[in-house]
């Protein structure tokens, strides 16, 4: 009794026992922000099923059409706590329902205006709107002939508030508003955005048509990072910056140490050869001295998918980045699978973040640095 009367005195610290034999309890319960005042008489044997609630006029108002649901509660609360709680819930299921119903539609006048901005932007333009016209998408092609979709949210006092608006950009997008402000203004500075992003879809299009990309598997507009097949079970890991496509972007290399070293090499010694006039798939091919292998062209053989040790590619949205240094073995592994592989190994050791053991396939010594964060 003494724990069910702390966690109510918690839970409720304006609903206070009025006697010393805690039969009645008087004060307020909150919900939404607002306190409302009640009265609880029990029993003698402090049974809540045969207790007498007494509300305000306020909250007697909000539960009408509620009586039998609180009855119900009552009669099967273990404890005045139980019981609390339970009509805690109900008030606020009362007041979301009063919220919803005391929402006023807008005025016709919001419906014409809408319409006539659509007939005005082109009905070609519209994709989709809900039935209260409060949620419209909205499309439109860059200049290379990509289709994209604006969804714009319009709030209870538009156009005097500014609608919000998502997309699938790689950079932040916010519109200039007033409260003359439309659909077609919006739809204006959507287009004038694709245009802005123009070259860096042009770049990342290239890369998802021309080469074997690993990840992602189906990238969205907003993507600013591709991992490629090099082939030999190496990849590159490239994050490009969208206002700056062209630019030589962050490169990661992923594999084994003979195969990923010469690439490093290679582009530290070549870098002075980038040249943002020319696309950058085509800048990593001249500094890399590579061509990149198209996934049709790419044998099994020359890059196994599959981690070596759970023989799956996808585990909890990792590929396997992890490679045998052998080249006679060559064998991928997730970070979390090699880790745990060689964890269970008596003769692996570690030192700091880097673990020393041997290779589950060739039994040849395999490193796997942990890169800052445990697997």
């Amino acid at each position: 009794m003494a724990g069910m009367e702390g966690t109510l005195l918690r839970q409720f610290p304006l609903f206070l026992p009025q006697n010393r034999e805690k039969t009645v309890y008087e004060g307020f319960i909150s919900a939404q922000g607002k306190d409302f005042h009640l009265r609880i008489v029990l029993p003698e044997d402090l049974q809540v099923k045969n207790a007498r609630l007494l509300c305000s006029w306020q909250l007697k108002a909000i539960l009408n059409g509620y009586h039998q649901i609180v009855q119900q509660r009552m009669q099967h609360s273990a404890d005045l706590m139980s019981f609390m709680m339970e009509l805690k819930m109900i008030l606020e299921v009362a007041l979301r329902n009063r919220q919803e119903l005391c929402a006023l539609p807008p005025p016709p006048q919001f419906y014409s205006s809408l319409i006539e901005e659509i007939g005005t932007l082109g009905w070609d333009k519209l994709v989709s709107v809900d039935s209260c016209f409060s949620t419209i998408k909205l499309k439109a092609e860059d200049a290379s002939g990509r289709e994209h979709l604006i969804t714009v949210k319009l709030k209870a006092k538009y156009p005097a508030e500014s609608p919000d608006c998502f997309v699938d950009f790689p950079v932040p997008f916010s519109i200039s508003w007033t409260p003359q402000g439309s659909l077609i203004s919006i739809h204006s500075q959507f287009l004038a955005a694709l245009e802005s992003l123009k070259a860096f879809w042009d770049v990342m299009d290239e890369i998802d048509e021309k080469t074997w990309v690993l990840e992602p598997e189906k990238p969205t507009r907003s993507a600013t990072a591709r991992r490629i097949a090099l082939g030999n079970n190496a990849s590159i890991n490239i994050e490009v910056d969208p206002r700056h496509p062209t630019m030589l972007p962050e490169c990661c290399f992923l594999g084994a140490d003979h195969v990923v070293k010469p690439l490093g090499i290679k582009l530290s010694r070549n870098i002075h050869l980038w040249d943002p006039e020319n696309s950058l798939l085509q800048n990593l091919k001249d500094v890399l001295e590579i061509d990149f292998p198209a996934r049709g062209i790419l044998e099994k053989s020359d890059f196994t998918m599959d981690c070596g040790i759970c023989y799956a590619y996808q585990l909890d949205g990792t590929i396997p980045d992890q490679v045998c240094g052998n080249p006679q073995c060559g064998q991928p592994f997730h970070q979390m699978c090699l880790y745990e592989w060689l964890r269970g190994l008596l003769t692996s050791r570690q030192s700091f973040n880097i673990i020393f053991g041997e290779c589950p396939y060739c039994s040849k010594p395999i490193t796997l640095k942990m890169s800052g964060r445990k697997p």
